[in-house]
């Protein structure tokens, strides 16, 4: 699919070599990128292998799992419910799911978990794999967890947990999984057919392989201890457990999420200006109060500074691909993809890539690098 309107067939080149010259220069093996701008597809680029063992290439229709990414579309989906009057972000998760009250977490609120201040980020012990692919028992599990402090005082990365909490509460309010509830609310209207919380069978050979890339030099100076609790190391967020058939099936809404670039762009679309084809998913109003600051003091499990709203990351320092801009929104992920939106440009986009990498320098990573071409080639 070209981009529609003639007037940026420049932008799009000047993408499209951009990646081009990543992956030739050795700094990544296979990326997509989409934008739209004003509800029109506008950049539509890729680059690379899909496959290294196979040398398959990357196409536009190729997927990507793109870990914390996937928190985006999660997020929209309570918002939603939220803009129904389902719910309220002052409600206690518990008034839903009634078990999640054990151990001291009957006060906490859906917005503190949205905004990762309900200080349960850690994975409940002995989690196995088959475990992460099993919602009941994820969640009959995470119930049992206590708070790692006074809920709403801190802030902490809820990595994985956040997932099934949101997604166990918007089950127990709506009835249906939350991989239905995303397939038939989030993605139907606008058109999205190529976003999955956990694929069917008859698209894993469009599924790209993550490769784990070594860890950067220099190595930081050692691990975070409750990063080490939200993130166990025998369930890294790497290619080692995403790759897996199992897990690529499995419905991990903080995590999982199987896209191309142009659904996720396409996402971000829905929810600025007009929309895209008509379609608005969640109204102005919503997403200015979704993207509100609430929190920017020192994340309690990354270790940094990071704006927050009502879930999504907001621009600022260690949120650097998300364009500087007012009411601006999104979510990176693991490894270096990102969705974000730009209400004042009208723009959104959609990165994925297989090659995971953590520099340490924030601004040397390539979704910093990518998103700044994007905004150059557009005049933005």
């Amino acid at each position: 699919m070209a981009p529609r309107t003639r007037g940026t067939r420049g932008a799009n080149e000047t993408v499209r070599h951009f990646l081009e010259q990543l992956v030739a220069g050795g700094e990544e093996v296979g990326l997509q990128v989409a934008v739209y701008q004003h509800g029109r597809l506008v950049i539509d680029a890729w680059a690379g292998l899909a496959d290294t063992a196979t040398s398959r290439k990357v196409d536009g229709d190729t997927l990507f799992t793109v870990f914390s990414t996937t928190k985006g579309i999660l997020y929209a989906a309570v918002h939603l419910l939220a803009e129904r009057g389902s719910l309220s972000y002052e409600d206690p998760v518990a008034r839903y799911w009634p078990d999640f009250a054990a151990r001291s977490k009957a006060g906490i609120t859906i917005g503190q978990v949205l905004d990762h201040s309900a200080g349960v980020p850690q994975m409940p012990e002995g989690t196995t794999v088959k475990d992460l692919c099993d919602w009941d028992r994820m969640c009959a599990a995470i119930a049992d967890l206590p708070p790692l402090w006074e809920p709403g005082s801190k802030t902490g990365y809820h990595v994985y947990i956040i997932g099934w909490i949101l997604g166990e509460v918007l089950r127990r309010i709506d009835g249906r999984p939350v991989s239905r509830f995303v397939q038939e609310e989030i993605c139907s209207p606008p058109g999205l057919q190529n976003l999955f919380l956990g694929i069917p069978d008859g698209v894993e050979s469009r599924v790209a392989a993550l490769v784990d890339a070594p860890p950067p030099d220099p190595a930081p100076a050692g691990p975070l201890p409750l990063l080490e609790k939200a993130i166990p190391p025998h369930l890294p967020a790497a290619a080692v457990l995403f790759n897996l058939p199992e897990v690529r099936r499995a419905c991990i809404p903080a995590a999982g999420g199987i896209m191309n670039a142009r659904d996720l762009a396409r996402f971000y679309a829905s929810m600025v200006a007009t929309g895209v084809d008509g379609t608005r998913l969640l109204p102005a109003e919503r997403m200015a109060l979704v993207a509100r600051e609430r929190r920017r003091d020192v994340d309690q499990v990354l270790g940094l500074e990071i704006r927050k709203g009502l879930g999504y990351f907001l621009p600022g320092p260690n949120a650097e691909s998300i364009i500087d801009s007012p009411g601006a929104f999104g979510h990176p992920g693991a490894g270096g993809s990102v969705g974000y939106a730009d209400p004042v440009h009208g723009l959104a986009v959609g990165f994925t890539k297989t090659l995971l990498v953590s520099p340490a320098d924030r601004w040397k990573t390539t979704d910093v690098k990518v998103t700044r071409k994007i905004r150059e080639a557009l005049g933005i």
